[in-house]
């Protein structure tokens, strides 16, 4: 069982509690890493680690957290304004904190931050051209720029015209070999808010290169990745993963959970997938998922990708309701993430050759 968490500073007041079962506790344990979670509902992102004794959660507010993509040291986070990158620095994780050392890990420090405005971004991903955004306000894929809010970059053949009206809302994006190769989106609409009114059966996935609709009469799907060779995505409104080969087409439903999914990554032969409530009916009501189950669930799961088997739980009780993303963090286990307001962002200095603590502590009195 995973105790109470209260919050994890100053400015974040709400109350989050978690329950995780044997199972989730023992994946986590042996995984070799971490897990990420965003949840704009809550404002928070989540790093729920594992300290060799027992499972830690750490909260970090930021303002509409969304998509979350890793790479390597690096994390990249689309907020309601901005897209923030963030750079692991082991080195200084150790003194975090100087009457613990050696409690975290890895220590995520803001470096970057591009001010798109309100794009309402979706997923985003490391590529070979850099950072691509799923530009869901303007129906496209983006990439970022130190001289524009945005840089257009393909949109599906289906929208007529690349503006701020969320026609067929675009929201995720799986990368094949650093490029763009698939994405999903609720609707084939190609007016304001044309989705809506068929949320529930009209969810696609477009092939990037050739524009064409592969898999159409989803309900809105999310969360795409490309793994071991197959396309995995999540038919969010009937609570399923899908597998799909990208040659023949086939599909086949790997499993069914008691939440609206968004948030899917692969770990070996395992899937960390988020589950949300739903907390309204204008956009969520009339959704198979609600038919299937009387009560819904907001956490992650652990799923056996080579027989469906749900292996583990992390289950939130208490202050949070929907996710957005999961992310796995290798070889980090006790995770540290600092934001904006965290005083500790300006007393840490990295460097390619050395880190440096300019705390009071360090400094040299004068005789």
């Amino acid at each position: 069982m995973l105790s109470t968490f209260p919050t994890s500073a100053p400015e974040e007041n709400n109350l989050i509690q978690c329950d995780a079962d044997q199972g989730f506790i023992s994946w986590l344990s042996q995984a070799g890493g971490s897990i990420a979670i965003t949840t704009y509902q809550a404002g928070k992102l989540a790093l729920v680690g594992w300290n060799g004794e027992q499972i830690t959660m750490l909260l970090r507010q930021f303002s509409k957290p969304m998509g979350l993509a890793v790479n390597g040291s690096r994390l990249a986070l689309a907020t309601h304004h901005e897209v923030c990158l963030l750079a692991n620095a082991p080195a200084l994780a150790y003194e975090f904190l100087e009457e613990q050392p050696g409690r975290y890990d890895a220590l995520y420090l803001p470096r970057l931050t591009y001010f798109t405005g309100d794009l309402n971004i979706h997923d985003l991903e490391f590529g070979r051209e850099g950072l691509w955004i799923v530009n869901t306000r303007f129906s496209c894929l983006s990439t970022l720029s130190p001289d524009f809010s945005f840089v257009p970059r393909w949109h599906p053949k289906f929208i007529s015209e690349v503006v701020p009206e969320d026609r067929c809302h675009l929201n995720g994006l799986a990368m094949v070999d650093g490029k763009p190769k698939y994405v999903t989106a609720l609707g084939a609409t190609d007016t304001v808010g044309g989705w809506r009114p068929g949320k529930a059966n009209g969810g696609v996935v477009v092939e990037v290169e050739s524009n064409e609709i592969i898999v159409e009469g989803l309900s809105m799907p999310h969360s795409p990745i490309w793994h071991d060779g197959f396309l995995w995505l999540l038919n969010s409104g009937a609570g399923e993963i899908w597998r799909i080969h990208p040659e023949s087409g086939d599909k086949q439903v790997v499993c069914v959970l008691p939440g609206f999914l968004r948030g899917l990554c692969c770990v070996g032969y395992y899937a960390l997938v988020g589950l949300c409530q739903i907390r309204e009916r204008h956009i969520f009501g009339g959704l198979p998922i609600t038919q299937r189950f009387e009560q819904l669930l907001c956490g992650v799961a652990v799923v056996d990708l080579r027989n469906g088997q749900q292996v583990g739980m992390l289950k939130f009780t208490t202050g949070c309701q929907e996710l957005y993303d999961v992310q796995f963090l290798a070889g980090v286990q006790r995770p540290m993430v600092l934001n904006q307001e965290r005083k500790e962002i300006r007393q840490a200095f990295t460097a390619p050759e050395f880190n440096y603590w300019l705390r009071p502590s360090a400094v040299i009195p004068n005789d």
